[in-house]
């Protein structure tokens, strides 16, 4: 793909463009499509090769989102949604832009998870790069194959764990791609800005390793010091191929989740936000039922069932807003009890991994509270410490049971339930359990979509628990802000800003977290925070609190068309032979 410059002048973007003719019309972040001008149309080579009418964006985005809509199945829209982005990289940022509210469950999950799973069966294009582990050594070139000559926002992945789907290989790469989609959308960095990348380290799903579509390197998954050194060569040639760029972590197994956070968090700015923005996202629930119910967040008593990326990263956030609250080591531990599929995380427990150990119990404190090695189990857990927060982070349907529900509403009077497990299906409860078995007390979050339920003639909303609403207002804070490193103060700053954006009617309907629809309103907001705290802590530009607002607002790209600002003609491929074909005659 040919190189180009991009530029702003005076609130407009211009891109450099070095194509002509119908190899303009191949390119999407060139093309116009029917919006090329006519002035245009005869600079750029394109006379004839479009229909006659020059139409605007809002046009051709009426047309297109109606051929979208008109496909029933979500999976049949993604890749309606994918062949426009293919063909139009502006057009298709207008339309999820003024759809975004309907168009996020299709780019993202649930409908995304489908297309990692049949990624193989529904390829059309490749976006980002790729990484295998033939590429090692060599790493450092592949990233200069990157069409983009600008990274800022690189988005990667190993494909290990997507979305609760667990291992899906090169199909993984899906979720890179729907990020960088909902960051151009939601936070309006430029696309042309944000790489995603797959770490391709094979797969042990032997369902695609049998499939003879199957796209991807076809070897069980590398593992061991291989696997880290492949990481360790890219994290490095990444750092220097793109100094600016900011890294986020998705979708790898827990223990290379957090190991790999804690040690290059420091060399490259970077986050993993299935560990620190769920984390965020649940310290904002918190912070709102606090002003719900006049609770303090460290006056809760948490369970977390599932010590996966996500219980592990709520766990380390909610502690780590505990020792900046000033809580003793012992407040501390006592206040968030984690329970994996052996039971309540103990010290010394046998298969305690070391990335949950800076989480865990000590044994004292286990026997403390009746819970002896025997009896550690979620519904044990419960029982005996009375918690006000139970989370769920398993992905096992049903976990949550009347009894275990009813335990935690036992202790105070407004109990807090997130099922943030997705798909639904994979929910340890369902919402309407959860507000009939806590007598309609229970304020509730979803992973899913928001729903509103009813009890005894009251009605109450249970949110959409999507980090969605963090990670984009994160990533713009910290590009703005220039940070060389993403400090935990930083997500609590987003949180605390999420917080405050649930107006009052909202919560009282009982609403934990602002609803998705405005989230385009909402992610500026988020970052202008995360500025601040970037300033505070030292690791960002000192920008004064008057000059954030117009930084963030500066920094973000609304999808239209650029000007075009022609560049020397990129030369033409060799031209190819033209082939006999046998018996044909060539007077």
């Amino acid at each position: 793909m040919e190189r180009y410059l991009i530029r702003k002048e005076y609130g407009q973007v211009h891109l450099g463009v070095p194509l002509r003719g119908a190899r303009l019309l191949t390119h999407p972040l060139f093309n116009k499509g029917t919006a090329f001008s006519r002035t245009e149309r005869a600079e750029y080579a394109l006379e004839g090769l479009l229909p006659d009418a020059v139409c605007t964006m809002a046009q051709q985005a009426r047309r297109a989102y109606a051929n979208i809509v008109r496909k029933d199945d979500p999976l049949e829209r993604y890749i309606g949604l994918a062949a426009l982005q293919d063909r139009n990289e502006h057009l298709f940022h207008r339309v999820l832009a003024d759809h975004l509210d309907e168009l996020l469950p299709i780019v993202y999950a649930p409908t995304v998870g489908r297309a990692c799973q049949e990624f193989s069966r529904i390829f059309r294009r490749a976006r980002g790069l790729w990484i295998t582990p033939a590429h090692q050594g060599r790493i450092a070139a592949v990233l200069a194959n990157a069409p983009q000559p600008d990274v800022r926002l690189v988005v990667v992945t190993d494909n290990e764990r997507v979305l609760g789907l667990g291992d899906q290989g090169a199909g993984g790469m899906a979720l890179p791609v729907g990020k960088a989609a909902l960051y151009a959308a939601a936070a309006g960095i430029h696309p042309s800005h944000i790489l995603p990348i797959s770490l391709d380290v094979g797969t042990d799903n032997t369902t695609l390793l049998d499939d003879e579509l199957y796209l991807g390197w076809r070897w069980p998954r590398l593992r061991g010091p291989e696997y880290d050194g492949l990481v360790e060569e890219f994290v490095h040639a990444l750092h220097r191929r793109f100094p600016r760029a900011l890294l986020q972590w998705e979708d790898l197994k827990p223990a290379s989740a957090i190991r790999f956070l804690d040690r290059y968090q420091r060399l490259v700015p970077s986050f993993n936000d299935d560990v620190q923005g769920t984390g965020a996202l649940v310290l904002s629930a918190l912070t709102t039922a606090a002003r719900i119910t006049g609770r303090p967040v460290t006056a809760q008593r948490v369970v977390i069932a599932g010590a996966g990326a996500a219980g592990l990263g709520i766990a380390r956030t909610l502690r780590e807003n505990l020792v900046q609250a000033g809580k003793s080591h012992d407040e501390i531990a006592s206040a968030v009890a984690v329970v994996d599929h052996r039971g309540l995380l103990v010290e010394g427990a046998y298969g305690l991994g070391a990335h949950k150990r800076d989480v865990a119990w000590p044994a004292a404190l286990a026997d403390h509270h009746g819970l002896p090695e025997t009896a550690r189990a979620v519904s044990d857990v419960v029982r005996q410490l009375r918690p006000t927060v139970l989370v769920g982070t398993t992905g096992r349907g049903g976990l949550f049971t009347r009894e275990i529900v009813r335990a935690v509403g036992s202790s105070v009077e407004r109990p807090i339930v997130l099922l943030l497990s997705v798909p639904e299906p994979r929910a340890e409860a369902r919402p309407e359990d959860v507000l009939a078995w806590s007598d309609g007390r229970a304020l509730i979050a979803t992973g899913g979509a928001a729903r509103t339920l009813e009890h005894d003639g009251v009605t109450t909303v249970a949110s959409q628990a999507s980090t969605v609403l963090v990670f984009p207002g994160l990533a713009l804070g910290a590009l703005v802000s220039k940070a060389y490193e993403v400090t935990a103060g930083m997500f609590r700053a987003a949180a605390a800003r999420l917080s405050d954006e649930v107006t009052p009617s909202e919560r009282a309907e009982g609403r934990l977290l602002p609803a998705l629809s405005r989230l385009r309103e909402i992610t500026p907001l988020v970052a202008e925070a995360v500025v601040r705290a970037a300033r505070q802590s030292g690791v960002g530009l000192p920008l004064e609190d008057s000059a954030i607002a117009r930084a963030v607002a500066e920094a973000r790209w609304e999808p239209s068309y650029p000007v075009f600002d022609p560049l020397p003609e990129a030369p033409d491929p060799p031209a190819l032979a033209t082939p006999v074909i046998a018996g044909e005659d060539r007077r």
